[in-house]
Parts: C-alpha cells; structure tokens; sequence
C-alpha cells in the first residue's frame, strides 16, 4: 500500500529525560530508514486537544512509508525501536490508509492522493489536524483552545484524542479515533462549538501552514 502510515505513541514512566533528548537527536537518523518518505517526531500536550502544558511521559513518531512491508521491518528490526522498547512502559501503533487530506505538512501533502468518496470505509476513522500558527496571532489561538477542547471531549463517536506536535506553543498537532465518518461528519458541520472555531481560524488567520487528514483505522495495537 503507497503512503502507508502509522502513528506511534510512546509512554515512559521513567527514562523521561532520555526520551525528551531524543527529540533532537533521533529525527538526524531518520533520513536511513529504508522505505520512510515522511515523518516526526513529536511530543504531546496535557489532557485533551491542544496543550499549553506538555506531557513529558508521552511522544509520538509519524511515519508515512513507501509500503506495509518497508513499516513491518521498521517495527520488527530497526535500531530505533530497539532503543525505544528497552526504555518505554508502553507503545501503540496505529496503522492508517489515507483516505483525504487537505494543506500541507512542512510544504507538502504526504499522505496523498484522495480516494474517491464512494471507497471511503464504514469502520473506525482517525483524524490527523496540524497546523503552524502566525507569531501575531498566539494569543487569540491559545485564548480559544478551552472551547475546543471542551468541543471534542463532548462529542459522541469519539474514541481517543490527543494533542501532538513538533514544536510547542508554534507548531501543533492532534490525533483522534472516531466511530465512523458520520461521527466525524456530525461533529464537524454540525456542532456548534466546532463551527465557530472553524470561522474564527477563517476570521482571525490563525495559521501559516496546516492540514487535515483523515485515515481509515486498519489495526490498533499496543504493548507493555
């Protein structure tokens, strides 16, 4: 499968300060993993959505691959798994087939090209959101994260969300796994709260980059 992608989640209950080095180191290694044509490094941020406060027990590595087989390998073989698994309390992977994307990610749409509207999945969906906001424009988009937040927490479909991102405060991310696409869909066009959010990002010009991706959920596994 092209433009196979996974989402990794680490958790740490201790080696807190290994993992958070790694954040500067281990993406200079990414470039000789074999079959991986895009990919992060990211933390997370406390409690639900966007975070002004990090999580330093949680990090999440995204790879976009050129195949399943060239993200088996990875998983099964590569030095920075290894080096993970011996200091990480928990790790779940999620496996995605892109379904649409729209913006960018550092320049480009990695996870391209859309599938048509008439193959998209019933089962379980992840959304992938991120964005790099305007220096001007910081306070008026951490001033509306509560309402967001609380938006996702309330919505029904939804079953895990989590703020993800490159950089705090400038660069942010989020993941979350809905029921369905009519769960998506109702939270989307027909929640008040998110309806506004998407009007004010229009208004107030929040973002410099962004996109947003939707994934069908192919396998969710975890291992402690």
């Amino acid at each position: 499968m092209k433009n196979f992608t996974t989402l990794t989640l680490f958790h740490f209950n201790s080696n807190r300060f290994w993992a958070f080095k790694q954040m500067g180191i281990a993406p200079f290694t990414f470039h000789k993993i074999e079959g991986l044509v895009f990919s992060k490094l990211m933390g997370t941020g406390a409690g639900a959505g966007f975070s002004l406060f990090p999580d330093f027990s949680t990090y999440a590595f995204l790879g976009v691959w050129e195949s399943e087989a060239s993200a088996q390998a990875f998983f099964e073989s590569s030095n920075f798994i290894k080096e993970y698994k011996k200091r990480t309390n928990k790790i779940r992977t999620l496996s995605l087939r892109p379904l649409h994307s729209s913006g960018k990610w550092s320049g480009e749409n990695p996870f391209g090209p859309n599938v048509a509207k008439e193959d998209m999945p019933q089962g379980k969906i992840a959304i992938i959101t991120r964005a790099t906001l305007r220096w001007n424009r910081l306070l008026s988009f951490w001033a509306a994260v509560p309402k967001a937040s609380k938006a996702i927490e309330a919505a029904e479909g939804v079953h895990f969300y989590k703020g993800i991102g490159e950089w705090p405060f400038i660069q942010q991310a989020t993941i979350s796994i809905w029921e369905n696409l009519d769960a998506v869909h109702t939270f989307a066009y027909k929640g008040k709260a998110h309806s506004e959010i998407v009007k004010d990002t229009r208004k107030k010009k929040w973002y410099k980059e962004d996109m947003f991706s939707r994934f069908e959920l192919l396998n969710d596994v975890t291992y402690e």
